[in-house]
């Protein structure tokens, strides 16, 4: 299954089931997991984990 056709099956299933509630946390999770990929090869890694 594609990365697109994920999406599209999560948006419809949002829309049609009104679970607006799920955008904010799907949001924050890909923020943090962008941001605990970017930051593995950096000198900021340390402190980044030592939050979680």
């Amino acid at each position: 299954m594609s990365r697109i056709a994920l999406l599209k099956e999560i948006w419809a299933f949002m829309r049609v089931r009104k679970k607006w509630w799920l955008l904010p946390t799907i949001i924050v999770l890909l923020v943090v997991g962008s941001l605990l990929v970017f930051a593995q090869g950096s000198a900021l890694a340390p402190f980044i984990y030592s939050l979680f």
